[in-house]
């Protein structure tokens, strides 16, 4: 008996052997990592990565091997591998595979990768000599899907599953096995493939997501590529916050202006919409005193009234709907005193709660999202005027040109560069931009000196910045061009009896309506007279233009530029 159990023994043992030798999908997509793992939830629509591999069918090849070099003609693929984690537990993560062909290579639109032999940027004219079309599934043009298995088409998975018949299944080259969390997923695709996983049974933390591509071959499936990438699961809501504001120069160096509004927009990463049906709101923290402000809205604006570096807090909470499930009554303990029947009051359905954590009423689960920065508060530059514009006399040589000064000023900190530019008199198209670097120590006032080569109406901005910040004004000037001397002298002439005239004519009417006039003149005699009146102070504006100058900034003599 002994000598028949020796045999039976021998066998057993040689099964064990070939059931331990057998290839795992662990195996294959683990891309040498070397510590399985032990325990996981399971994943929907996913399998354990302790299945058996078709190794035959689908071989594996560790890396280094020279088989690599000659899976594909032309060079080497890659594949990119990404996702959009962070991911929120409960929302969905979704990942993309892009197989990077060699130069040259594309996959046109039957799902055929066109190589073109000689590719340059300018191609040849006789383009069809030159392109070299990869057609692995031409054979299934005389097949149906039913009888294609017959012609070593083999359209199953690693693990023996069939293909899903895809009504593009011909164009569908590519099988994707992806592994993470101990689990693999499965799908056939083209250079490219996408696909999500509710994250709701996935452990907090990160964790790896690998993915082995395969192409269809005559007799099997042979590997042309891997990837992996690592995601994120948590449970706090990701949370950024973008700050701008209207006279910042850079706005990612968190040096702002003082007396001037940052706007806060709160971006929360929720690429699943998952927190859609959610009721969210934003507590926020400014660092400089002012309390606690709670909207509703993901975008505020705050001034800060005082230079120094402040702390900004944010918190973010979203009240989340969640399926409500009953819970199992659990019956009184028995006794022997009398007890009183349940008030007519009394609720008779059974209790619910929530089925994730921190519930509320047992239909909702609240998420926060936190996010800190250090904000500096500078003064910087916040206003820039130009109170006066005038233009140059030239002489005849200088003709050709217009000089105009503009005489700017300024609230804030001192400028330490201006910029001119000059633009058509819709301000949109930019002719010339003239910048200099200027010291001004006393108070920001500075005259600009510009030329003009052709006369005409121009959009003129000037803009004053220093390290932070910058400020800008704007103008429309008339240039009317250089003129001879004598037509200079000729205009001043006229201009100067047109003044005399205006003088006497004004010294008339003063006298004029210097008499009593009855308190009961008529209203169209009031109006004229206002009217007058107006008028004269417009001329006199007009031709007298340093009378009506009360500018006390226009005293001292301004830096030229």
């Amino acid at each position: 008996m002994s000598g028949v159990r020796h045999p039976l023994a021998l066998l057993l043992l040689a099964e064990a052997v070939l059931c331990a030798a057998a290839t795992r999908f662990q195996d294959v997509l683990s891309h040498g990592s070397t510590s399985p793992v032990t325990s996981y939830k399971k994943l929907h629509g996913w399998s354990s990565d302790q299945n058996k591999w078709n190794e035959k069918l689908y071989p594996f090849w560790e890396e280094g091997n020279p088989r690599w070099k000659d899976c594909w003609k032309g060079g080497r693929v890659t594949a990119k591998l990404d996702s959009d984690s962070p991911a929120l537990v409960g929302s969905n993560v979704t990942f993309s595979v892009t197989l990077q062909l060699p130069k040259c290579q594309t996959e046109d639109n039957d799902g055929n990768i066109v190589y073109r032999r000689n590719c340059t940027q300018d191609p040849p004219a006789s383009m069809d000599q030159q392109v070299y079309v990869y057609n692995w599934t031409e054979w299934t043009d005389n097949c149906g899907w039913e009888n294609c298995t017959s012609n070593h088409s083999h359209n199953v998975f690693p693990d023996g599953r069939p293909f899903p018949h895809h009504p593009g299944w011909r164009r569908r080259n590519f099988v994707y096995v992806f592994q993470t969390f101990g689990q693999y997923y499965q799908t056939t695709g083209r250079s490219s493939a996408k696909f999500s996983v509710n994250t709701t049974n996935i452990t907090l933390g990160e964790h790896g997501m690998a993915v082995s591509i395969y192409r269809r071959g005559h007799s099997g499936f042979v590997p042309i590529a891997r990837a992996k990438v690592l995601y994120t699961v948590t449970d706090k809501i990701p949370v950024f916050v973008s700050m701008s504001q209207k006279h910042d120069r850079n706005i990612s160096d968190s040096i702002f202006i003082k007396d001037s509004p940052i706007t806060f927009d709160v971006k929360i990463h929720d690429p699943s919409y998952y927190l859609n049906n959610s009721a969210i709101s934003y507590k926020w923290n400014f660092g400089d005193g002012s309390g606690l402000f709670v909207a509703s809205g993901s975008s505020t604006s705050h001034t800060y009234t005082l230079q120094g570096n402040f702390t900004l807090n944010l918190t973010v909470q979203a009240i989340i709907p969640v399926p409500c499930k009953p819970v199992t009554p659990t019956a009184p303990p028995p006794t022997s005193a009398v007890t009183t029947g349940p008030s007519s009051d009394s609720d008779s359905s059974p209790t619910v709660e929530s089925v994730e954590d921190n519930p509320d009423g047992g239909c909702h689960i609240y998420r926060n999202g936190f996010y800190g920065s250090s904000i500096d508060v500078v003064e910087g530059i916040l206003e820039v005027n130009i109170i006066q514009m005038t233009s140059i006399q030239m002489t005849e040589s200088q003709a050709e040109n217009s000089l105009v000064d503009f005489v700017v000023t300024c609230q804030g900190s001192l400028p330490t560069d201006v910029c001119t530019v000059v633009s058509d008199p819709m301000c949109q198209v930019s002719k010339s931009m003239v910048c200099d670097p200027i010291v001004v120590t006393d108070e920001c006032l500075l005259t600009i000196r510009r030329a003009f080569e052709e006369p005409g109406t121009y959009c003129i901005n000037i803009t004053l910045g220093d390290d932070t910040s910058q400020a800008l004004a704007s103008a429309l000037i008339s240039v009317n061009g250089g003129a001879s001397s004598g037509a200079t002298e000729g205009v001043f002439i006229f201009l100067g009896l047109l003044a005399v005239f205006a003088t006497i004519g004004a010294f008339v009417l003063y006298k004029r309506y210097k008499q009593y006039k009855p308190i009961e003149r008529s209203a169209e005699q009031t109006e004229k007279q206002e009217g007058f009146t107006a008028y004269f102070s417009t001329f006199k504006a007009i031709f007298f233009p340093n009378s009506t100058e009360r500018n006390p900034l226009l005293k001292s003599k301004p830096g030229m530029v």
